[in-house]
């Protein structure tokens, strides 16, 4: 495989990862600490935590650049508020950074500085104890190192003081939690697992048909909002985003913006502001000490000298390396005896390679011996007794559709997976050495780094080809604007790309009867309606009826996943009349009939593309606009048009900037009707509008309007995400608040 790159092509490749910057870098600390600083003094507490980050991932760990930006960040996430946030989690994020920058050579003169952070902060969390006694330590050093000038002294004894009679106040005060966050996830398990699919109900069946292949059915009725599948990723690689140019000079050389990157863990994809980073590479962070070094075990130590290149080879290329890398955690001998069986030249295969697999007695192909006989096994990826786990042989037995592919595709993938061989052969020695060291590891990596490595080569090609079919999309909601804003909006981003082997048994249906959510690297599959008994259990691949008019969704699924969509949204799409969905509908301005209009035409395009570049710092200039483009948009634009209400919306966000709840209301509940048609009464995008309707109702004191809504709106997001999602968290704290108010007044009548 690998003599298939050239010279040049090799040289190409290591300049393009040359452009990526995921080496540490001595001279880069400096310049985040120092626009850090800057965010700092400027009160972006946010943006300065970032930099700091950067400033981090880019030092070599136990130098002083270190151990400042671990300690500039500490002061960040303190303003940040991240001692409220840390009440309810395991640690203290802030004090963390404290530890760490202690840890990594924290220089002595300013001790004084960050040990009075510390105590503040112990104060504040209610930890008294340990705050007094941080004060108490703070005295006597000052007491035995009389260093600071009179001015600073008295600077420090003011605060001292200060902190001394928090402390006095807070004695007497008892530390309490939620009794809903210690409930949080107590629907996340599933009631009764399944004994034929591991991280499935037992309300669902495994099934195989000649044309549809494995699928899964209703085993009893099931109710909307019960949980099907709780399945953590096989594998997962969070999504670069936007990564930094390649950089040509100096001054592109530090980028400061932004990605998800900076935000969540690199394996559990949960979402830090203090990110740990690796010792060896500046591009992986992590949201602790643990998942760092659990990365590193796992397949990190590998993958560490290989950032650049696997940046250049994408996502696809850097999950398959990695699901190999898993692989060599499960029995290696049944790995290796199927990784043969796709090798047209059995040669390929070392011989102690087939003594191994003749030693076997567990089966990993589609036979096995039993009782001296041959025994199929009926449905692919299922072990000798039927069952199906989510593990790296129900990975390999996701389909590849080999056939399918183009020659080109199938040419780029083997070419990268080449590339990537070639790169892991050279860098094997180096692999064992950078970093942490452990010798299950070492030994664990042996195969991979070894002369099997063709073997290897093999099983990323085959898992390349696997991902364009079964690869998931990890999703997080994330909050558009500014945290400041009275009424909250969300979108959708895609956060991580993985395999999930359970999830992958779902078939297509572009109305699917099931809702998926994630929790980090946790999938959840919730039916979103009622499924009968027998009935098959239905996901959606992307090209959703709501989205999408079916001539698209028809090509976008034979493009990528190469069949034809008979669902029942696609069959009465195809005999309904040819107009488009209400949502795209154009209507006479005489009459109000619906028309058909190409939506692709310049016109429609450069009317749609005017709606939304609306800025509301002069907002009553702004609304004017949206009243106009609204009267305009109704002469033309059916009632029920998305563009009709996405101005109802602006109009509402508007009217709700300048207090008027009343006003804001009216129009949004104009936009629910809109989502309503498009997406349905049930469907989350229904839920999240309803969420922001609780929001006005609550902030204009219509409690009638607002509790009404608060159970609208729980009643749908709890069946799409269960009551772990903060949406429901925020509405049952209105509910709360609501209740608790005393009754209104009733005057007299009139």
């Amino acid at each position: 495989m690998a003599p298939s790159l050239r010279p040049e092509d090799e040289m190409f490749l290591k300049r393009l990862s040359r452009g990526y910057l995921v080496g540490k870098d001595p001279n880069a600390p400096l310049f985040y600490r120092e626009e850090g600083n800057k965010k700092f003094q400027e009160k972006d507490y946010m943006g300065a935590t970032v930099l700091y980050s950067k400033g981090v991932s880019h030092s070599r760990p136990h130098t002083e650049d270190t151990s400042l930006c671990y300690a500039n960040r500490s002061a960040a996430l303190f303003h940040l508020g991240q001692h409220e946030v840390s009440i309810r989690m395991p640690g203290v994020t802030c004090l963390k950074d404290i530890v760490r920058a202690q840890m990594h050579g924290y220089p002595e003169r300013l001790q004084p500085k960050m040990m009075l952070r510390k105590a503040e902060c112990l104060v504040l969390l209610g930890r008294l104890q340990e705050a007094s006694q941080t004060i108490s330590d703070l005295e006597s050093n000052f007491t035995a190192k009389p260093t600071l000038a009179a001015s600073q002294f008295q600077i420090l004894q003011r605060t001292l003081c200060r902190l001394k009679m928090k402390v006095q106040e807070k004695e007497n005060l008892t530390e309490t939690i939620s009794a809903a966050l210690t409930k949080a996830f107590a629907d996340m398990d599933l009631r009764e697992e399944n004994e034929q699919i591991s991280s499935a109900s037992s309300s669902v069946s495994l099934c195989t048909d000649p044309l549809k292949g494995r699928y899964l059915i209703a085993t009893k009725g099931i109710l909307p909002g019960e949980l099907l599948v709780k399945e953590d990723a096989f594998v997962s690689v969070l999504n670069p985003g936007e990564m930094p140019p390649l950089h040509h000079g100096l001054e592109s050389k530090w980028d400061t913006r932004v990605t998800n990157g900076d935000f969540y863990c690199h394996r559990c994809l949960k979402h830090t502001l203090a990110p740990v980073p690796c010792d060896g590479c500046s591009y992986a962070k992590y949201c602790s000490q643990e998942c760092m070094q659990q990365a590193w075990d796992l397949y990190h130590s590998i993958e560490c000298s290989l950032g650049g290149l696997l940046l250049t080879l994408g996502v696809f290329c850097h999950i398959a390396l990695r699901s190999t890398l898993l692989a060599r955690f499960e029995d290696a001998g049944k790995v290796i005896r199927n990784l043969c069986g796709e090798i047209s030249n059995k040669d390929t295969c070392l011989p102690e390679s087939k003594n191994l697999v003749q030693t076997l007695s567990c089966d990993l192909g589609g036979e096995s011996e039993k009782n001296g006989k041959t025994v199929e096994n009926p449905i692919p990826g299922c072990d000798i007794n039927g069952k199906y786990e989510s593990n790296y042989y129900a990975v390999f037995n996701l389909l590849p559709h080999t056939e399918n592919h183009s020659p080109e595709h199938k040419f780029l993938c083997a070419l990268s997976v080449s590339a990537l061989c070639r790169q892991l052969e050279a860098a094997s020695s180096q692999a064992l050495t950078t970093g942490p060291t452990s010798s299950k590891l070492k030994a664990a990596v042996a195969p991979a780094l070894g002369p099997e490595l063709t073997l290897w080569g093999v099983a990323m090609l085959r898992h390349m080809l696997q991902l364009q079919c079964n690869a998931q999309a990890i999703t997080t909601i994330q909050q558009t604007g500014s945290k400041e804003d009275i009424i909250t909006d969300c979108r959708q981003v895609r956060l991580a790309t993985g395999l999930f082997p359970v999830v992958s048994l779902l078939n297509h249906s572009c109305s699917p009867n099931t809702s998926v959510s994630f929790v980090g690297t946790v999938a959840t599959i919730r039916a979103s309606q009622q499924i009968r008994k027998g009935q098959e259990i239905l996901h959606c691949y992307g090209p959703h009826e709501s989205r999408m008019g079916v001539a698209e969704r028809q090509r976008k699924l034979r493009s990528q996943y190469f069949f034809d969509c008979t669902c029942p949204a696609c069959q009465h799409e195809k005999h309904r009349a040819t107009a488009g969905p209400r949502w795209e509908a154009f209507c006479c301005h005489s009459c109000r009939a619906l028309m058909q209009v190409n939506l692709s035409s310049p016109f429609s395009t450069r009317f749609v593309s005017v709606m939304r570049p609306l800025s509301f710092e002069l907002i009553e200039q702004a609304i004017q606009l949206l009243l106009g483009c609204q009267q305009d948009a109704e002469s033309f634009l059916s009632a029920e048009h998305s563009v009709v209400g996405e101005i109802e919306d602006d109009l509402a966000q508007a009217y709700a900037a300048l207090g008027d709840w009343q006003k804001s209301a009216t129009y949004l509940q104009k936009s629910l009707q809109v989502v309503k048609v498009r997406h349905g009464p049930s469907s989350v995008e229904m839920g999240h509008e309803l969420f922001k309707l609780a929001q006005i109702f609550f902030n204009g004191f219509a409690v009638p309007e607002a509790l009404n809504t608060i159970r609208k709106a729980e009643k749908v997001l709890l069946v799409h995400y269960g009551p772990w999602n903060d949406e429901i968290q925020e509405l049952q704290k209105m509910k709360s608040c609501l209740l608790d108010l005393p009754p209104v007044p009733v005057g007299p009548s009139v």
